[in-house]
C-alpha cells in the first residue's frame, strides 16, 4: 500500500527507526496538549457557551451574542480583559497592522525587539524595498529594533532604550518568520518582559503570537505581555476555521484596536458573523489536538531530514515554542522539489506543480506547497520558503500526525528521487 503512495521500502524502514527515537517527545506533546485541552474546556463552561452562541448573523452584526461570547472565552483563554476574534480580519498580517495603527500616533515610535520582522510586517512598517504610501512609515510613526543576541534578547539593550521613556510600543515576533533565528520561547518572552518593567509601566508590549498558540502551557499575555496578535488560519483555527483572526489584552487597547477595524465610535459594537461562530467554536475546540499533532510532524520531520543529512532547526529533542520546523536544503532545486514533494502528499490539488513567484509583500520570489482545503491554511501541512540562500523550507501543520507523516515522506522521498538523477 505505502508503494503505491510512491515510498520506498528502505524510507519506511528509516520512518519506523525515527519514531521509536521520538517517543519521549510525544509523551511532552501529549502532555502539554492535556493541559490546553483543559484551558479550553474551561473557558466553554466558565462562559456558559450555549447552543444559541452558534448561530449567526449578517448585515451590521449589532452587539451579536454569538460573537461576543467567542471573544468572551478568547479572553479567558489568554488570560485578558478582552479580545477581538472577527472574520473581517483577514490574515495575521492584518491583525498585526490593525493592532499597530490602532495603537500608534504620529510621531510615536515603535521597536521590535526581536530583530527585523516577517516580511510582509516590514511592508506594514514601511522598511521593505516595497515601499506603501500607507505603511506606518508615511504616518510619521517611527521605527527602530533591537537585534537578538545568540537567539536570546539583548535585555541590557532594551532596557537601556526603554528606560528614556519615548517608546509607545515594543514589538515582538514569537515565530522565527522567513529567518534562520530560533523562535522564542514564553521563557525568554517572560524575562524581557520583567526587565522591561523594572525601567518602564507604560510602554505598550504586544507580541507576534503566529504559529505559537497552545505549543507551550503558557501564553505571552500570562507572562505580563499587554496584547497578542494570531492568525485562525494557524493553530486556533485548527483547519476548521476558514478565515479570520483575534486580538487578545487590555480592554483599552482592544477598543482601540476595534475602531480601527471598524470605525471610531462603533469600535466592538457591529461586526457580522457570517456564519462563522461555529467553525470558529469548533476548531478552537480542537486546536489543543490538532496542534500537538502538527507538532509531532515537525519532530518527525526533523528527526528524518536530519539522519538523511540535512541541517534541521529546531532538532527533535529541542523544546518547541511554534509549529514551525525549518530544514536547509543548500540550493534553489532542492527547495523547490521539496515543495513539490509536499503538494504532492497533500489531500487537495496533488497535481498541481507549485513554482517561485512574486507574492505582494515580499521582496524575494517565493514558493509555497500548501495542498489545503482551506486556502492559505498553514495548520493544515504546508511548505514554504523565499528562494534566496540558504535555501529554507519552512514547514509547518498536520491536521493529524499520521497525515502529516505521510506528506513528509512523500515529500523526502521527491527529495531524493530529485537528488540520484542530478
Amino acid at each position: 500500500m505505502y508503494t503505491e503512495f510512491g515510498i520506498k521500502k528502505d524510507l519506511l524502514e528509516l520512518a519506523k527507526e525515527v519514531e521509536n527515537e521520538i517517543k519521549p517527545q510525544f509523551e511532552k506533546i501529549e502532555n502539554i496538549k492535556e493541559l490546553n485541552s483543559l484551558k479550553v474546556l474551561n473557558a466553554f463552561q466558565k462562559s456558559r457557551l450555549s447552543e444559541m452562541h452558534l448561530h449567526s448573523s449578517t448585515g451590521y452584526g449589532i452587539d451579536e451574542v454569538g460573537r461576543n461570547k467567542i471573544e468572551e472565552i478568547y479572553a479567558k483563554i489568554f488570560n485578558t480583559e478582552d479580545a477581538l476574534v472577527r472574520a473581517q480580519l483577514i490574515s495575521g498580517t492584518h491583525a498585526l497592522a490593525v493592532t499597530l495603527f490602532g495603537l500608534l500616533r504620529p510621531g510615536d515610535t515603535m521597536i521590535s525587539i526581536s530583530g527585523i520582522p516577517y516580511d510582509t510586517l516590514q511592508t506594514v512598517i514601511g522598511i521593505s524595498k516595497e515601499q506603501s504610501r500607507s505603511s506606518l512609515k508615511e504616518f510619521g510613526i517611527k521605527y527602530e529594533q533591537i537585534e537578538l543576541i545568540n537567539d536570546d534578547f539583548d535585555i541590557a539593550l532594551v532596557k537601556e532604550r526603554v528606560s528614556k521613556n519615548n517608546v509607545k510600543l515594543i514589538e515582538i515576533q514569537r515565530s522565527r518568520g522567513y529567518s534562520t533565528r530560533k523562535s522564542l520561547t514564553i521563557d525568554k518572552i517572560e524575562r524581557v518582559i520583567k526587565a522591561i518593567r523594572e525601567v518602564n509601566k507604560e510602554v505598550i508590549i504586544m507580541v507576534d503570537n503566529c504559529y505559537g498558540e497552545f505549543v507551550e502551557e503558557r501564553e505571552p499575555t500570562d507572562v505580563g505581555a499587554d496584547i497578542v496578535v494570531g492568525s485562525l488560519m494557524k493553530n486556533l483555527g485548527a483547519g476548521i476555521a476558514t478565515s479570520g483572526a483575534y486580538i487578545a489584552g487590555k480592554r483599552d487597547l482592544i477598543e482601540l484596536c476595534a475602531e480601527r477595524l471598524t470605525a471610531p465610535g462603533v469600535g466592538k459594537e457591529i461586526g457580522p458573523s457570517l456564519n462563522q461562530n461555529t467553525a470558529f467554536i469548533k476548531g478552537l475546540f480542537f486546536a489543543p489536538s490538532v496542534v500537538a499533532s502538527s507538532v509531532k510532524t515537525a519532530v518527525f520531520a526533523s528527526r528524518i531530514l536530519e539522519k538523511a543529512g540535512y541541517k534541521v532547526e529546531p532538532r527533535y529533542d529541542e523544546p518547541r515554542t511554534d509549529i514551525v520546523q525549518t530544514i536547509e536544503l543548500g540550493s534553489a532545486e532542492k527547495l523547490i522539489k521539496f515543495c513539490q514533494g509536499i503538494q504532492m502528499g497533500s489531500p487537495i490539488d496533488s497535481n498541481v506543480i507549485p513554482e517561485p513567484s512574486d507574492m505582494a509583500g515580499y521582496d524575494d520570489k517565493v514558493i509555497m506547497a500548501a495542498g489545503t482545503f482551506t486556502e492559505g491554511s498553514t495548520i493544515e501541512l504546508s511548505c514554504d520558503g523565499p528562494i534566496r540562500e540558504p535555501y529554507v523550507a519552512y514547514m509547518q501543520g498536520g491536521i493529524t500526525y499520521d497525515y502529516g507523516k505521510l506528506g513528509l515522506l512523500k515529500a523526502l522521498d521527491v527529495l531524493q528521487s530529485s537528488n540520484d538523477s542530478m
